[in-house]
């Protein structure tokens, strides 16, 4: 009899241990952008008293939160994380924003679990560029007129995770994909002139993407006309440098000479003319020689 009451026991520890044991080493993945945050849930709708909610971060699995009795502990966590790590003090889910391997350990007279989280965070994307390949063109006959258009679609500063595609409608037609980071993604595409199809590049990351669509119009020139798309950006440069050339000679002959057309005024004074008497002349004559004589 007292082994049944071992093996039914037994069993019951195992049936236990099913429901509320430990999850093993299954790891969840979880994604989130840049600049904003995610809850790693505990999966409890409260906490009794007794149970014991812990939170490691790393392959140390270095303490970072828990709550045991009422009481809640973050270590020293905000020298890793600053304020970017919060706990819900109702359910134990923990809401971060950092990236890395989260361990959860929950200890409770209903049972024990452990739960892992690997939190992946991305960088938000740029829109493609979409651009004719220059090489495209050449002096050759046989290429200047070529029915083909040559076109690359880039994107700058892209992180692991991230791979850029051609659609041809809904049709997949290339990608490419990288695992390094900060780094240039690039794929070409060749398309007719005359093609009337659709065609988008999309750019994408397990959590969003972006498109630049196609217009083969605009960006396909032939190499004669893509030499002619400079020519009105000349002609607006010469007469921006002829209108600084007259404005600096106005310039300059105003300030050599600031009176140069004023008007000047000229007073003329009243002059009146009087008739001499010859009598009188003629005396102050005698007068002169009658004195040089008696000198």
């Amino acid at each position: 009899m007292l082994r049944n009451m071992t093996f039914d026991r037994v069993t019951f520890l195992l049936l236990l241990s099913g429901l509320f044991g430990v999850d093993g080493d299954e790891v969840k993945s979880v994604s989130v952008m840049e600049g904003e945050s995610v809850t790693l849930h505990t999966d409890l709708t409260h906490i009794q008293r007794l149970d014991q909610i812990l939170w490691m971060f790393g392959p140390q699995e270095k303490r970072i939160a828990e709550i045991y009795k009422g009481n809640i502990d973050m270590f020293d966590s905000s020298k890793t994380f600053g304020d970017r790590l919060k706990m819900d003090t109702q359910t134990g889910s923990l809401t971060i924003t950092d990236s890395g391997l989260y361990k959860l350990q929950i200890r409770s007279d209903r049972g024990n679990s452990d739960k892992r989280f690997n939190v992946t965070v991305f960088a938000r994307l740029s829109v493609p560029v979409i651009i004719r390949n220059s090489s495209n063109c050449s002096s050759s006959s046989d290429r200047s007129s070529a029915s083909t258009c040559v076109l690359m679609c880039s994107v700058m500063n892209v992180t692991h995770g991230v791979s850029l595609s051609w659609y041809k409608g809904n049709s997949l037609l290339s990608n490419i994909s990288v695992s390094d980071l900060n780094i240039r993604l690039s794929l070409p595409l060749e398309v007719e002139y005359q093609d009337t199809n659709t065609y988008r590049c999309v750019v994408n990351n397990p959590i969003t993407n972006q498109t630049q669509h196609l217009n083969i119009t605009d960006v396909c020139l032939t190499c004669s006309d893509s030499s002619l798309i400079n020519l009105p950006v000349i002609i607006s440069s010469v007469l921006a440098v002829l209108a600084l050339v007259v404005v600096y000679i106005l310039y300059k002959k105003c300030k050599r000479d600031p009176l140069e057309g004023q008007t000047t005024e000229v007073l003329y004074a009243d002059s009146t003319f009087y008739e001499q008497n010859p009598r009188k002349e003629r005396l102050r004559e005698s007068e002169a020689i009658y004195s040089t004589m008696r000198a």
